[in-house]
């Protein structure tokens, strides 16, 4: 007989069993079954002798997933399906970096979700880079660079995840690099001391004045001077 319509058999003479619909491996490890023969058919009028047999039948676990880039976020209930947000990261301009790139929310990482198989992954970057700046090992996902940037505009790298056994299991995330100038110099504020005025009673996120001057704000700067023009 069959269990919740997954197996059935061939035909009352013919016992040979089929599946009659995909198995999930995340709700089924293994499914017990109980086969009934009977020597006369249903029905009939003569004593019927019966028998049954149990059968147990182990799932494996398939390959059916592509990798998920980490971290990612459940979209659905049976945690069948997990999308990554980009990574981030910077680099300043005309300077390259000889250490693997700081990203966030953290390094490249993917996995192989069908876990009990867990098949090894490569990554390689398949677009954003067409200067050739970037590289990115094929075996850890630490993403490293071939030579300074030398424009300030940001690059997008598309960077493919893909299973050695079978190049057709893959996923590509998004990575953004901004390019920033090099910071040498630390902020100051223009003045140690600064000195307001406030008058009581006054409702919140009022304005505190200039010492001395109640139609002035009181303003509070600060420069840096690796920006020397902001």
């Amino acid at each position: 007989q069959g269990t919740d319509g997954y197996f059935a058999i061939k035909g009352v003479n013919n016992p040979e069993m089929y599946l009659q619909k995909a198995l999930d491996y995340e709700k089924f490890k293994l499914i017990t079954l109980v086969l009934y023969a009977r020597d006369r058919p249903v029905g009939s009028t003569d004593t019927t002798n019966t028998a049954n047999v149990t059968i147990t039948v182990f799932i494996e676990q398939a390959d059916t997933k592509p990798p998920w880039f980490l971290p990612c976020t459940f979209i659905n209930t049976d945690n069948s399906i997990c999308i990554s947000s980009p990574y981030t990261g910077r680099v300043n301009i005309s300077e390259m970096s000889t250490e693997p790139l700081i990203l966030e929310p953290g390094p490249i990482h993917a996995i192989d979700p069908d876990y009990t198989l867990n098949e090894k992954i490569v990554y390689s970057i398949v677009g954003g880079d067409t200067d050739k700046v970037f590289s990115v090992d094929a075996d850890t996902g630490n993403l490293t660079m071939n030579k300074a940037a030398t424009s300030p505009d940001p690059y997008l790298l598309q960077v493919m995840a893909t299973q050695v056994n079978n190049i057709q299991k893959y996923s590509i995330v998004t990575v953004e690099i901004k390019v920033i100038n090099k910071s040498d110099h630390p902020p100051y504020f223009e003045s140690r001391i600064y000195n307001g005025t406030v008058f009581s009673g006054l409702a919140p996120r009022s304005f505190v004045f200039q010492a001395g001057d109640t139609s002035r704000p009181l303003m509070i700067r600060a420069a840096d001077d690796d920006f020397p023009n902001v």
